[in-house]
């Protein structure tokens, strides 16, 4: 489960073109005057703070990778600053924009999110406060929160708001939904629309019982037993295999101060398994998994468990990327907490650790049981122009935003068979028509088409459908 939420890495927006900015500058709608003659990229560093970092070619659009100066606290501007790196996917000023933000790093290879894709419009990508370069140096810690987060892309958008004037719709996966969603809670007047994916919502962090419930009825009894009886046996032959453990960490040069010991970082590896499965697989990958994990061989122990979870995550070398993420899940977001009543207790000796085993000890952390449940109570009673999507297979879905009465215009769709990469394109046919045509409604631009689809055409390289990735410990 951890690993699922350690590769929750920001997947980029895209922006380019084939070749010169005169061609780039042909995307925009005829000039009109001074203002829409200027070329896009004089016009994103003439925004006060914006700087740019390169820009990459892409058929079709300009991509800008840039840094804005944003205050570390949003409540005192004048106690420092720092360089929050973003990207713009440019198609025109007289199209939508999406913003999008995966909750950790920004990827600097120009892509396209499925809303970007339905809309054909531009996309502004941001990278998450405190996750390398963008974060405050010194860090002061206490200043990673999600209002301070959230504090930062409305900043963002009324930077840009005056070079892309039509409309906006935010959007993420994962911590990236969640993202958007907090977004939505604390600015609910700057977007038009918000399509969150994935999006887990811990409201009471010691009450887990629903991932107990989800484990003991996703997939097939089949496929559960198969997983179940890997990651037994992986506790089973815990000194064999931990002996391996020791001479690959040595080979790698990977240390475990953070969390603890070897012995700490084998069972929590161990304990993801299952999780890490579900979130990331599909039913029919079943197949992979041993059939017979008693009789199988350690190598074959040892390489499923590594294929899913990832035995150089918790190390201090895996970790140390993702701990701005740690922080707030042990601090404000919850984190899952599940039971395994097909091992005995003898084989389990921590169980699943709270987030701050993975944060140095050195940075304090302290919990705020309310933010989840203020964020909560906000979506049931006041959600607008929201769309929540989930995948029946995923983990995460089992503690999932909810709407209720006083939300409108608002939907929470399941994606059947699917996991973790959920998005509108799975789901069934009367939910996909019908969000496809709300997020077209919301961008402004159902006119373009008679049918609810989207706007732009596939590109393989632009859309590639990655799951959303992060620590399976939480999103």
């Amino acid at each position: 489960m951890r690993k699922a939420l350690r590769w929750l890495l920001a997947f980029a927006v895209l922006i380019g073109t084939l070749s010169t900015a005169g061609a780039a500058t042909a995307a925009q709608p005829a000039a009109t005057g001074t203002k829409a003659a200027t070329d896009i990229k004089d016009r994103l560093l003439a925004i006060p703070g914006m700087s740019l970092i390169e820009e990459k070619p892409y058929h079709g659009y300009r991509f800008f990778v840039l840094n804005y100066t944003q205050p570390v606290d949003h409540r005192h501007p004048s106690k420092g600053t720092f360089q929050q790196r973003i990207t713009v996917l440019h198609k025109g000023v007289d199209r939508p924009t999406v913003f999008y933000t995966g909750g950790y790093n920004v990827s600097t290879t120009p892509s396209r999110r499925e809303p970007t894709q339905i809309v054909d419009g531009n996309q502004v990508s941001m990278e998450y406060r405190f996750f390398t370069p963008s974060r405050p140096n010194p860090a002061d810690w206490s200043k990673l929160d999600i209002w301070q987060a959230a504090s930062d892309q409305h900043r963002v958008f009324k930077a840009l708001k005056s070079v892309y004037p039509k409309r906006w719709i935010s959007t993420g996966g994962s911590k990236g939904g969640m993202t958007a969603t907090y977004y939505e809670r604390f600015y609910p007047r700057d977007m038009d629309g918000v399509v969150a994916y994935v999006a887990p919502n811990d409201v009471v962090d010691n009450e887990d019982s629903a991932y107990d419930r989800f484990f003991t009825g996703v997939g097939t009894k089949e496929c559960r037993d198969r997983l179940n009886a890997v990651q037994r046996e992986a506790l089973v032959r815990r000194e064999p295999l931990e002996k391996k453990y020791a001479a690959y960490a040595a080979e790698n040069g990977y240390t475990f101060t953070t969390i603890g010991s070897l012995d700490r970082a084998y069972e929590a590896v161990v304990l993801d398994y299952v999780w890490g499965f579900w979130q990331y697989s599909l039913l029919s990958d079943c197949a992979t998994i041993p059939a017979d994990a008693k009789h199988a061989t350690d190598q074959a122990i040892w390489d499923s468990v590594d294929t899913i979870s990832g035995f150089s995550f918790y190390t201090d070398q895996g970790l140390e990327p993702y701990t701005p993420y740690y922080y707030q899940a042990g601090t404000q977001l919850g984190a899952p907490t599940i039971h395994f009543p097909y091992i005995e207790k003898k084989y389990v000796r921590y169980g699943y650790q709270a987030p701050r085993n993975f944060v140095p000890r050195s940075i304090p952390m302290r919990f705020q049981p309310g933010a989840m449940r203020d964020v909560d109570t906000w979506v049931r009673h006041h959600a607008h122009h929201m769309l929540f999507v989930y995948g029946q297979n995923d983990p995460w879905g089992a503690e999932r935003f909810r709407v209720g009465k006083g939300a409108k215009d608002a939907y929470v769709f399941t994606a059947p068979g699917l996991n973790h990469g959920a998005n509108v394109a799975g789901l069934v046919p009367d939910q996909k028509a019908l969000a496809t045509q709300r997020i077209l409604d919301w961008a402004g631009v159902a006119d373009e088409t008679p049918v609810a689809k989207p706007l732009a055409r596939f590109d393989r390289k632009l859309d590639v459908r990655d799951v959303e990735r992060e620590p399976a410990l939480r999103p």
